[in-house]
């Protein structure tokens, strides 16, 4: 997206990562403290990618030196840390926009379009589905750093999209269902979680969510009205079915081998959503677009997985607003503050 932005500089902790990064696509600046970074007088807007303990001090930090902020998801550990995102980010002035690509996502855009031209009638039920056999790096299966397992991971994306869905509804109450059933030897976090979402306009949203799913990623969404059905499945509809005993080089994000049947995906990151999400967030950096996924939205999000995992702990339907005082992390509701 060159006619909008064009990076600048990269920061990692890691020997090598940034370097690596910056040699392959041709980025000129390479940090090793994202603080020194900061100092650069030309960045104006900086992505956080790293794990979730730190999003709050990074934006925090970011935000004190005049530059827009692009969070990634989940917002943060705990919802005090999301309101000092926001505040600080309100009081220097600049945006904090919250990188959740369903809502980019242009099957999913095309979904909700129909449905706010009344193709499927009052929806009643919506359900958003993501899974594949657990995430790459280390450090989301260390609860201390995640805040939690692939309801934290993952359902913040299914939470996310059944809200802005429905046009940011009220959330009145969530009930889950979670275990770690396969992972046990790296982490106490949950692998599979199914979450029901009951909103003020009376709709429901059903999450599920899996890092125990073999065969690599699996995303898809169902919509129901009193007017009509929507079916989509992202990887499906630009998939190319194949057999092969011999395995090739890439299928899918997620997808450990190609050997037997796989499903490669064209132009991946396109139907994931992620470029449409960065231009639209360079664009409000430059006060052509109005952003769409705010710290607020985060804030929203963050308080539904809360929730969830102390329905999980307590077997029972959780209402909000939920109380979080005295947690640090969300995965406190389900494991207790035992949690390692």
């Amino acid at each position: 997206m060159p006619e909008d932005a064009e990076v600048v500089a990269v920061a990692s902790p890691t020997p090598g990562h940034p370097e690596e990064l910056a040699k392959r696509y041709g980025i000129p600046r390479v940090f090793h403290d994202y603080r020194e970074m900061l100092r650069e007088p030309d960045i104006e807007m900086v992505t956080i990618t790293a794990p979730n303990a730190l999003h709050k001090q990074m934006t925090c930090d970011i935000a004190r030196a005049g530059k827009h902020v692009v969070c990634e998801k989940p917002m943060a550990m705990t919802l005090d840390e999301a309101d000092e995102m926001i505040d600080v980010c309100r009081q220097q002035g600049v945006l904090l926009m919250y990188a959740e690509e369903l809502f980019f996502t242009p099957k999913y855009v095309k979904a909700k379009e129909m449905a706010d031209q009344g193709a499927f009638g009052k929806i009643h039920l919506i359900k958003q589905s993501e899974k594949h056999f657990g995430p790459h790096s280390d450090w989301f299966w260390d609860v201390n750093r995640s805040g939690g397992g692939v309801w934290m991971d993952m359902g913040c994306h299914g939470i996310a999209f059944c809200y802005w869905f429905l046009g940011r509804p009220k959330i009145e109450s969530v009930y889950c269902q979670m275990g770690t059933y396969v992972h046990k030897d790296k982490t106490i976090g949950d692998d599979e979680t199914i979450g029901i979402i009951e909103f003020a306009n009376g709709a429901v949203g059903m999450v599920e969510n899996s890092w125990a799913r073999r065969g690599g990623m699996d995303d898809r969404i169902e919509v129901f009205g009193d007017a009509g059905v929507s079916y989509g499945n992202l990887h499906m509809g630009n998939a190319l079915p194949t057999f092969s005993e011999r395995g090739y080089g890439y299928a899918v994000e997620k997808a450990p081998s190609t050997t037997g049947w796989s499903y490669p995906v064209f132009d991946e990151l396109w139907n994931y959503g992620f470029p449409h999400e960065m231009r639209h967030f360079a664009r409000c950096v430059r006060g052509k677009e109005t952003p769409q996924a705010t710290g607020e939205d985060g804030r929203v999000v963050l308080e539904a997985v809360y929730a969830g995992y102390a329905s999980a702990g307590r077997g029972a339907k959780v209402a909000l607003p939920f109380d979080t005082k005295g947690m640090t992390k969300p995965i406190e509701g389900w494991r207790g503050k035992g949690a390692k």
